[in-house]
């Protein structure tokens, strides 16, 4: 079931503008991040309860999707992570593939198993890690209903 409610766009004019472009083009256009293609990822804001996209980097491995929370390494994590431990239930948009998706937090072997898969794709989260003492959030959208 998809989510409703309110979108409310990002206060980062260059992160709404990919997002919205992304999808209004069903991810024909606004599709890469410095070369490397992207997803759109919708989730319900933790304290307002509205929809918030953010557009992130393309990790997928079997159906399955890699969110990095890393916020470039600063000392503290993107809010939508905040939004998806409230409320697992999340919509992916790949191209023009709008899906439902359950979220959940990876740690111990798991971790280990996708971090790498994340850092081929964008080999900057290894240098946002050492940049930061925390321990950078990663996320596991497995598709809802399969």
């Amino acid at each position: 079931m998809p989510l409703t409610g309110e979108y409310e766009p990002s206060t980062s004019e260059w992160a709404r503008k990919q997002a919205e472009t992304f999808e209004a083009s069903n991810g024909q256009k606004a599709n890469l991040l410095r070369g490397v293609p992207i997803i759109v990822l919708t989730t319900v804001g933790a304290k307002s309860g509205k929809l918030r996209k953010t557009a992130l980097m393309r990790v997928e491995h079997g159906g399955r999707y890699l969110v990095v929370a890393s916020k470039g390494g600063a000392p503290d994590e993107p809010k939508w992570a905040a939004n998806m431990r409230r409320q697992p239930h999340v919509e992916l948009q790949d191209g023009a593939d709008k899906r439902d998706y359950l979220a959940r937090e990876l740690s111990g072997a798991e971790r280990d198993e996708w971090w790498p898969r994340g850092t081929a794709v964008w080999p900057d989260y290894d240098n946002y890690q050492a940049k930061t003492d925390r321990l950078i959030a990663i996320f596991l959208l497995e598709p809802m209903g399969e």
